[in-house]
């Protein structure tokens, strides 16, 4: 082959190279465009299933916590029955003592109704209410609480621990 056969096929050779060139990034980039849009459709997929997760073990949460106020409900109603009760008792005793005691077994089982009408989301947003209403009181029982918790600690007989050195005879 001659010098100037090399020369008039080195053009196409060239054209050749750069198709091919071409057609290979155009795959790549197909190829990259094919996994990103899987890889988002997977974290998409994703999402749903921890969002639905979620959103399941929330109703799930509600639910078991609206069992338990129904359950406090019902314990709130028994106490106002004694309460009851014990104003029949003093009936005999002290009559006017006995209108007071009935007075607030009554508030005590209208809470009761009240609290069993209610889910947790509406004890919540009436305890929001109640806070943003009157935060000095609400502080002010949380101070009394902690009060009462610290001084109830402190009452109680310390425990301690058995000593981890040896014993020697005639200590």
């Amino acid at each position: 082959m001659s010098t100037q056969d090399v020369q008039r096929e080195s053009p196409r050779g060239a054209r050749d190279n750069e198709g091919m060139t071409q057609r290979a990034t155009q795959a790549a980039s197909d190829a990259y465009s094919a996994a990103s849009a899987m890889a988002s459709d997977a974290a998409d997929q994703a999402k749903r299933a921890a969002s639905d997760a979620a959103s399941t073990v929330s109703q799930q949460v509600k639910q078991f916590l609206d069992g338990q106020v129904g359950g406090g409900a019902d314990m709130v109603g028994h106490v106002a029955n004694s309460v009851k009760r014990a104003a029949d008792e003093l009936d005999r005793d002290a009559p006017q003592l006995a209108g007071l005691v009935r007075g607030l077994a009554g508030r005590v089982d209208s809470y009761a109704d009240d609290l069993r009408d209610q889910s947790v989301d509406q004890l919540i947003r009436a305890a929001s209410d109640f806070t943003r209403r009157q935060p000095a009181l609400v502080f002010g029982l949380a101070a009394l609480a902690g009060f009462f918790a610290v001084r109830t600690l402190k009452a109680s007989p310390s425990v301690t621990a058995p000593s981890i050195q040896p014993a020697y005879p005639g200590d």
